[in-house]
């Protein structure tokens, strides 16, 4: 049964054959970035256009992305907030006429790229994939696997420090102002520190990479232990958005205690590659075993040979020569001594 018309594929969206042995050629491999490219871009339109729904609507029983976003601001008390047009209802603040239309734009194509995370990954996933071995494969999908986790991870943990962070920006004025949050300025507050501490939380999968290279090996990490903490904390107090305490000793603890299990790990696989190695146990200025010291080995339980004819004088036993060949005793042609009869 033939498919619609409105079903076919377009050929630029279509995977090209490949050839029988994998490989690509120059042209292939610009097709095949083009292809997964615009798959992506594709879906982050249409979760960009889920994303903008969800802001303003109810989806599925669940609440809007706009409330849930607000929620740590709404939830501070009506005091330390300004309360504009219904009291009952906890709004932001907009003094242009487009800005809640760029807002709405702004929030949508970030919840668009979070919402189709799986489909561009994907598509990343199948570009790189065949040009990995089957281990470099396996080791590659943990650390994407790991590396999600972990920002999901420390974007939660940002949505939760900001109420706390938000109560202390708001009232550490002691009640003389009231604080008008603009929707972009909070938004934006939001966003940034959504991304900085997904990315920080990266920072234990960083660290096992480079052990696994051999560039960041235990006895490092444990030599610069100290210095490696004080520069977290220093890190944290720089890069978050409001330069509140809370949100950077939240991000300087976290990444700490990230910092300390990713040295654990790391210490175990230093361990295991010391006892796989064979130069286990030796002083830094012993020599390790060489390959050829097999054969060294054998070629020493090899005698000397006697030489040729020794064995016959040691044993006394006789050799008989060969009789020489007859000298020539015939004088030279053409000598003086043709002359004599």
């Amino acid at each position: 049964m033939a498919r619609p018309s409105w079903m076919h594929v377009p050929r630029w969206l279509r995977p090209r054959a490949g050839n029988p042995d994998g490989t690509m050629t120059l042209l292939e491999h610009i097709h095949e970035l083009r292809r997964r490219l615009m798959i992506g871009v594709i879906a982050v339109l249409l979760g960009t256009i889920v994303g903008v729904l969800w802001y303003q609507f109810h989806i599925f029983g669940l609440p809007s992305l706009g409330e849930l976003l607000t929620e740590p601001y709404c939830a501070l008390p009506p005091g330390a907030r300004l309360t504009l047009g219904d009291p009952n209802r906890c709004q932001l603040v907009a003094f242009a006429p487009f800005e809640q239309l760029t807002l709405l734009i702004k929030v949508g194509v970030a919840a668009g790229v979070v919402l189709s995370s799986p489909i561009w990954l994907s598509q990343l996933w199948g570009f790189i994939t065949p040009g990995l071995h089957a281990h470099e494969r396996k080791f590659a999908r943990v650390f994407i696997g790991t590396g999600t986790i972990l920002f999901v991870g420390g974007a939660v943990m940002a949505y939760l420090v900001l109420t706390k962070a938000l109560y202390f920006l708001v009232t550490v004025g002691g009640g003389i102002q009231i604080t008008a949050l603009r929707g972009d300025d909070y938004f934006s507050l939001l966003i940034t520190l959504l991304v900085i501490f997904g990315v920080s939380f990266e920072l234990p999968l960083l660290m096992i990479m480079l052990n696994r290279v051999g560039i960041f090996p235990y006895a490092t990490i444990k030599a610069w232990r100290r210095g490696l903490i004080f520069a977290i904390f220093v890190f944290a107090a720089v890069v978050t958005p409001g330069q509140d305490p809370f949100s950077m000793l939240a991000l300087g603890c976290s990444l700490t205690v990230l910092f300390e299990i990713a040295a654990q790990v790391c210490r175990v696989h230093d361990r295991r590659a010391a006892k796989a190695s064979p130069w286990q146990g030796l002083a830094d200025d012993e020599a390790g075993p060489s390959p050829m010291a097999g054969t060294a080995a054998a070629a020493s339980t090899v005698t000397a040979s006697a030489p040729v004819g020794a064995s016959a004088l040691e044993t006394g036993s006789r050799t008989t020569l060969p009789a020489p060949a007859p000298t020539r005793t015939d004088p030279p042609s053409g000598s003086d001594y043709d002359d004599v009869t």
